[in-house]
Formats: structure tokens, C-alpha cells, sequence
């Protein structure tokens, strides 16, 4: 196998994305209108490339390709998609897609403009858990989750400032109502909440026999993003948070979350450990 052939498939299923954002823009300008289902189709397409090209990584490394910086953003990336292909057409929010496919592009250019985001790591000596495997993909799939998150908060920003400016022409003629981008925020912050509390039970059957590979830094940042999320949902249930502070927050612990993801991950190579993945408590 070519050793450049994942990075390849994923470089342009990453190019899908960003053809699909121009694509958006050009229409919403020149044509002015929202070309929902061809946005649709190319990240759908880019998705389908984007997994194989995964699918190779996985393969040359032996497991789930959540190894180092570059992994972990592409499987970022990969599962705010795969979220956005299932959710996009139930929800049918207008400009969904278009600032899902931005968010893609942004992390996609981070991924490959940082070199050292794609160093190589040790080759596993031992067998990996599947139980471990398991709890970093759904780990990782949680942020592409809170991508989501962020964006529907982006989309109730918007719409709020359209509101108070009397924006009614243009791309806010396009933004979902308040309450569309509301439902959208609960349900996704619930679904990242479940996911990534679901992570760290799997993960902590593991780590209670095996204490010693915990790293503590990857730990206690896992711990403290999930028990600000589930704070947050805890908040918007009992309506202490909601509306604009809620959209705001959502967005700010996504960034948080995506900034965490370099300085934790080096945190293992400093220690000399095997793995980078700054989601995962667990050594791998």
C-alpha cells in the first residue's frame, strides 16, 4: 500500500468540502439562493472519500486513526458529517450545511497546514482493548457532535442579530427561526452529552484495572469538558441558561474543546507514551 494513499483519500474529501462551501457562497451571492441538496450531494460525496482515505489510515495503523493531532481532527471532521448527513435533511435548517461544511473546511486547513500535527508514534507493541478502540472513536465522535452543537448556536446568533437589526434580505432570508435552531441546540448538546458520558463509562472499566496507564493530563481534561457540557444541559433543562448566553457558551466550550486537542495530545509524548489523543484518558 502506498504509504501516502490515506492521506491522499482524505485530502480530498477534504477538498470536497471546501468545493462545497465556495459552491454555497457563489450561489448566495451571485444566484442568491441556498443550493440545499447540491451542497448536500458534493459533502456527501467528500464524506465517502474522507472514509476511505480513514479507512486507510486505520489500516496502516492497525486500529482506530486517533493516534496523533492530524487523526483526531480528521475524525473531527468525519463525525460532525456523518452527524450532519443523518441530521440535515430531518431538520431541514436552512444554511445548516453551508456552515457545517465552513467548520469543516477551517479544521481541515488547521489539520494539513500544522506538519507537526502528523508525526509519526510508536508502533503498538500489544494488543489494544476493543474496549479501548471503542471508547476513542466514541470519544472523538462526541466533538463532532459538539461541532454540530456550535454550529446550530452560530445559526440562533444570527438569526437574533437579524431579528434586532430587521435583517430580512440577503443570507438572513435564509436562517432557520429561533425555535428551529433552539430545538436543534438542545437535542445536539443531549446527544454529546450521551455520547461522550457513554465514552468514559467504557473507558473507565478499563482504567479501573489499569490504573497506571491512565495519563493524568488527557484525564482530567476529558473529565472537565464532560462535566461542563453536562452542567450546560443541566442549566438549559432547568431554564437557567438558554437563548443567546446558551448559543454563546456552546460555542466558546466548542473552541475550548478544539484548542485542547494539541497541547493535551503533546502531553503524551512527553511522557514517552504511545498515543496523542487528547479525548481519551487511556493510553493507548
Amino acid at each position: 500500500m502506498n504509504p501516502n494513499a490515506d492521506v491522499l483519500w482524505i485530502g480530498i474529501g477534504n477538498l470536497l468540502y471546501t468545493l462545497g462551501f465556495i459552491t454555497a457562497i457563489f450561489y448566495l451571492v451571485r444566484a442568491r439562493h441556498h443550493p440545499r441538496w447540491l451542497l448536500y450531494m458534493i459533502i456527501a460525496g467528500g464524506y465517502a472519500i474522507h472514509t476511505y482515505g480513514l479507512y486507510l489510515r486505520g489500516l496502516e495503523i492497525g486500529g482506530c486513526p486517533v493516534g496523533n493531532t492530524f487523526e483526531i481532527v480528521q475524525f473531527v471532521i468525519w463525525s460532525l458529517t456523518v452527524c450532519f448527513l443523518v441530521l440535515g435533511p430531518a431538520f431541514r435548517l436552512s444554511l445548516f450545511g453551508f456552515f457545517t461544511a465552513g467548520l469543516a473546511v477551517l479544521l481541515s486547513v488547521l489539520s494539513f497546514a500544522i506538519k507537526d500535527w502528523d508525526l509519526p508514534y510508536p508502533d503498538r507493541i500489544t494488543a489494544i482493548s476493543p474496549s479501548i478502540e471503542f471508547h476513542a472513536a466514541l470519544a472523538v465522535f462526541s466533538y463532532g457532535i459538539f461541532g454540530l452543537l456550535a454550529v446550530s448556536s452560530t445559526l440562533y446568533l444570527l438569526q437574533n442579530f437579524a431579528l434586532k437589526q430587521h435583517q430580512f434580505k440577503g443570507v438572513y432570508a435564509y436562517l432557520p427561526s429561533l425555535v428551529e435552531s433552539e430545538t436543534m441546540t438542545l437535542r445536539m448538546l443531549a446527544a454529546g452529552c450521551t455520547v461522550l458520558t457513554l465514552s468514559l463509562l467504557v473507558g473507565s472499566f478499563y482504567w479501573s484495572q489499569n490504573v497506571a496507564e491512565v495519563n493524568a493530563t488527557k484525564f482530567f481534561a476529558s473529565v472537565s469538558l464532560w462535566i461542563a457540557y453536562l452542567i450546560v444541559l443541566g442549566l438549559r433543562l432547568s431554564n437557567r441558561l438558554y437563548a443567546k448566553k446558551l448559543a454563546i457558551t456552546c460555542i466558546a466550550l466548542f473552541v475550548i474543546a478544539i484548542l485542547s486537542i494539541w497541547p493535551v495530545g503533546n502531553s503524551s509524548n512527553s511522557d514517552g507514551h504511545a498515543s496523542s489523543s487528547p479525548v481519551t484518558p487511556l493510553d493507548r
